[in-house]
């Protein structure tokens, strides 16, 4: 199983969006719960998020490799989520 980072701001419409959906994934297919996912809010942890490479959040990284950056669907949550279990 490979490392899950998601950069995101608290008050961001999109990382909310992205929350929600990764829950309903973990519902639908429980093999989900087993990634470890690290959440690191941005204005949080700004010195942390500023040695990554990306403008938009949410941001997904897998092992420090750039996923997707900025609004997201449903279906790729989804992607990211089985790409993290490989």
């Amino acid at each position: 199983m490979k490392k899950l980072m998601i950069f995101y701001q608290e008050r961001c419409p999109f990382c909310k969006r992205a929350f929600t959906y990764i829950e309903e994934l973990k519902k639908e297919n429980p093999e989900y719960n087993k990634i470890a996912i690290e959440l690191i809010e941005e204005t949080e942890q700004s010195d942390f998020a500023d040695t990554f490479d990306y403008y938009y959040v949410p941001t997904f990284y897998i092992n420090n490799e750039k996923i997707h950056e900025g609004g997201i669907k449903k279906e790729e949550v989804k992607e990211i989520l089985n790409k993290a279990l490989k």
